[in-house]
Protein backbone atom coordinates (compact mmCIF):
# COMPACT_ATOMS: atom_id res chain seq x y z
CA UNK A 1 0.00 0.00 0.00
CA UNK A 2 1.22 3.55 -0.69
CA UNK A 3 0.14 6.34 1.46
CA UNK A 4 0.92 10.32 1.15
CA UNK A 5 0.06 13.11 2.83
CA UNK A 6 -0.65 16.35 0.99
CA UNK A 7 -2.89 19.67 0.22
CA UNK A 8 -5.19 19.54 -1.71
CA UNK A 9 -7.19 22.03 -3.91
CA UNK A 10 -9.96 22.65 -6.28
CA UNK A 11 -8.58 24.63 -9.59
CA UNK A 12 -9.92 27.83 -9.95
CA UNK A 13 -11.52 27.91 -6.41
CA UNK A 14 -11.06 30.34 -3.83
CA UNK A 15 -11.85 27.69 -1.13
CA UNK A 16 -9.02 27.15 1.42
CA UNK A 17 -6.55 24.04 0.72
CA UNK A 18 -7.05 21.04 2.38
CA UNK A 19 -5.22 18.52 3.93
CA UNK A 20 -5.61 15.01 2.55
CA UNK A 21 -4.31 11.32 3.36
CA UNK A 22 -3.69 9.50 -0.29
CA UNK A 23 -4.21 5.87 -0.53
CA UNK A 24 -3.00 4.62 -4.16
CA UNK A 25 -3.66 0.76 -3.39
CA UNK A 26 -6.15 -1.37 -5.14
CA UNK A 27 -5.87 0.50 -8.45
CA UNK A 28 -7.75 3.23 -7.36
CA UNK A 29 -7.03 6.61 -5.80
CA UNK A 30 -9.04 7.44 -2.80
CA UNK A 31 -8.53 10.76 -0.51
CA UNK A 32 -9.57 11.27 3.20
CA UNK A 33 -9.37 14.56 4.86
CA UNK A 34 -9.73 13.25 8.55
CA UNK A 35 -12.73 10.68 9.21
CA UNK A 36 -14.02 11.95 6.21
CA UNK A 37 -13.80 10.58 2.10
CA UNK A 38 -13.00 13.63 -0.08
CA UNK A 39 -12.47 11.23 -3.76
CA UNK A 40 -12.36 7.85 -4.71
CA UNK A 41 -11.69 6.80 -8.03
CA UNK A 42 -10.73 4.11 -10.37
CA UNK A 43 -6.93 5.30 -11.45
CA UNK A 44 -8.41 4.42 -15.56
CA UNK A 45 -11.00 7.29 -14.53
CA UNK A 46 -8.94 9.75 -13.85
CA UNK A 47 -6.09 11.90 -15.91
CA UNK A 48 -2.97 12.80 -13.88
CA UNK A 49 -0.27 15.69 -14.98
CA UNK A 50 2.49 16.67 -12.74
CA UNK A 51 2.68 20.30 -13.41
CA UNK A 52 4.93 22.74 -11.53
CA UNK A 53 2.32 23.89 -8.92
CA UNK A 54 1.37 20.02 -8.42
CA UNK A 55 -0.67 16.89 -9.81
CA UNK A 56 -3.66 17.98 -11.52
CA UNK A 57 -6.00 15.30 -11.36
CA UNK A 58 -8.81 15.33 -13.58
CA UNK A 59 -12.15 13.59 -12.61
CA UNK A 60 -15.91 13.49 -13.81
CA UNK A 61 -15.33 16.94 -15.02
CA UNK A 62 -13.70 18.68 -12.28
CA UNK A 63 -9.93 19.77 -11.77
CA UNK A 64 -8.22 19.48 -8.53
CA UNK A 65 -4.34 20.16 -7.75
CA UNK A 66 -2.50 18.12 -4.95
CA UNK A 67 0.55 19.08 -3.56
CA UNK A 68 2.70 16.56 -2.26
CA UNK A 69 5.85 15.98 -0.36
CA UNK A 70 6.88 12.93 -1.59
CA UNK A 71 5.92 13.85 -5.41
CA UNK A 72 8.63 11.91 -7.41
CA UNK A 73 7.98 8.71 -5.12
CA UNK A 74 4.07 9.23 -5.59
CA UNK A 75 4.74 10.15 -9.65
CA UNK A 76 6.55 6.95 -9.93
CA UNK A 77 3.86 5.03 -8.06
CA UNK A 78 0.71 6.47 -10.31
CA UNK A 79 3.04 5.72 -13.40
CA UNK A 80 3.58 8.83 -14.83
CA UNK A 81 6.34 9.49 -17.64
CA UNK A 82 5.63 13.02 -18.18
CA UNK A 83 6.52 15.51 -15.50
CA UNK A 84 8.70 18.73 -15.52
CA UNK A 85 12.46 18.25 -15.69
CA UNK A 86 13.38 18.85 -11.70
CA UNK A 87 10.29 16.30 -11.11
CA UNK A 88 11.87 14.19 -13.65
CA UNK A 89 15.44 14.35 -12.05
CA UNK A 90 13.85 13.02 -8.67
CA UNK A 91 12.35 10.35 -10.05
CA UNK A 92 15.41 9.24 -11.76
CA UNK A 93 17.26 9.30 -8.84
CA UNK A 94 14.79 7.31 -6.94
CA UNK A 95 15.00 4.62 -9.75
CA UNK A 96 18.53 4.85 -9.41
CA UNK A 97 18.80 3.95 -5.62
CA UNK A 98 16.15 1.34 -5.32
CA UNK A 99 17.03 -2.18 -6.11
CA UNK A 100 14.85 -3.84 -8.72
CA UNK A 101 10.91 -4.97 -7.00
CA UNK A 102 10.64 -8.35 -6.23
CA UNK A 103 14.11 -9.40 -5.56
Amino acid sequence: MSFYEGVLRVEGSKDSPIHVLIDLSDDRLTMRAGDIEVASWSRDEIRVSALLDGFHVRAEGDEIVLNIEDDARFALDLGLRNAHPNLRRRMSALLRDEPPRGT
